[in-house]
């Protein structure tokens, strides 16, 4: 049996930033909590935001949403949330500000603590209706989180977990992809990546989804075709709309099951003293997981290939591989600062992760080792 959901409101197109208050109002959002971060502010995007804003609106915001968004960030931001007496969030940034907004939204109509919801413990069906609603506004193209229905939180016990339930979808999308643009090309590179694991993971899975399979494969034509272009020309509007659809097809998707890149970009993302980006880690782990599950997959990677734009027996690994050398990611993760001795912890972690399951070839820690290995 296949059970098959697509729930969000997506608006999408250049300019639909404008479009925010509008629908604070048919949510009956009064008083958001505007959940974002330096950079943002930084950037002058929050007040591009604030700009576009109803007088009426009485909006705060909470800022101090970590690169990889955590427990203590979410409780501090409730705290932020309670204070301002908000009936609503407005989620703005990369996927970490969205996690983190999809946490607040949680805990502030759930009682702690947070753990107890994580999918690992069993707390999806703890999850209901009554989260409080969020409007997810992305400025990468990326994470997808705008239209997902999780939330990935490094919790105060140092495990980096993820939180499963329709009820966390945002109730509408804000994709302006304009809010790209200029985007420094490392990261457009790093999260452009993170869409594409999520579209090739995705197709990989083995659960039963031919929709999210169809738009899977959408998702890495355009950022196979764009994502150079955007990383070179940061001012490239037709690449930054394609890279945009092509991370929010990615979150689409990926409601079919990720796999072992992620499984093991969860617990490497939690190291406590290194701040790994986690699209970074997924284009560096992509290639060893996509060779370990090739006797798994049947033709799938061929498929993989020509949507891509390569001949059908082509080597895809290689291909991604080479990719992320000409985007001027990082080797491996050693390269990324991981050191050895931690590859060890991290294959322990990775079958305790919600993503494992879904992976086409089951892995066992020993292999987990040796893919962290052959990335390192």
């Amino acid at each position: 049996m296949a059970v098959i959901n697509y729930l969000t409101t997506v608006q999408f197109d250049f300019g639909a930033l404008r479009l925010v208050s509008a629908e604070c109002a048919r949510l009956g959002i009064k008083r958001p909590l505007i959940v974002t971060d330096k950079g943002i502010r930084a950037s002058g995007l929050l007040d591009r935001l604030k700009d576009t804003l109803d007088a009426a609106l009485g909006f705060h915001v909470y800022d101090d949403t970590p690169a990889n968004p955590t427990e203590a960030a979410a409780l501090q931001a409730l705290e932020s949330y309670r204070a301002a007496n908000a009936d609503g969030i407005i989620a703005m940034g990369g996927g970490s500000s969205l996690d983190l907004g999809k946490a607040v939204a949680l805990l502030a109509t759930h009682a702690g603590p947070l753990v107890q919801y994580a999918a690992v413990e069993g707390g999806g069906p703890r999850i209901t209706s009554a989260v409080a609603p969020l409007i997810a506004i992305p400025t990468t193209a990326g994470t997808g989180s705008e239209v997902g229905r999780g939330s990935v939180i490094v919790l105060n016990d140092g495990r980096k977990l993820g939180f499963l339930s329709p009820w966390l979808l945002p109730k509408v999308a804000i994709c302006d992809p304009d809010l790209t643009v200029g985007l420094p090309p490392m990261l457009t590179a790093a999260t452009g990546m993170d869409a594409m694991a999520h579209c090739i993971e995705t197709f990989l899975s083995p659960l039963v989804n031919p929709p999210a399979e169809a738009i899977a494969l959408d998702g890495l034509a355009k950022s196979a075709a764009n994502i150079e272009r955007a990383t070179q020309d940061g001012s490239d509007r037709d690449a930054r709309w394609n890279m945009m659809m092509a991370a929010m097809e990615g979150a689409l998707a990926f409601q079919k099951g990720l796999g072992a890149v992620h499984a093991l970009s969860h617990p490497l993302g939690a190291l406590h003293d290194l701040k790994l980006h986690h699209g970074t880690l997924n284009a560096v782990l992509l290639p060893a997981v996509i060779r370990f599950n090739a006797s798994h997959v049947g033709d799938k990677l061929s498929v993989i290939a020509q949507v891509m734009g390569l001949a059908p027996d082509a080597d895809v690994a290689q291909a991604i591989a080479d990719l992320n050398a000409r985007l001027g990611l990082p080797k491996g993760l050693e390269a990324m600062g991981v050191p050895r001795e931690a590859l060890r912890t991290i294959a322990e972690l990775a079958p305790k992760d919600h993503c494992h399951a879904t992976n086409p070839r089951i892995a066992t820690v020993d292999e987990y080792l040796e893919i962290l290995e052959a990335a390192w």
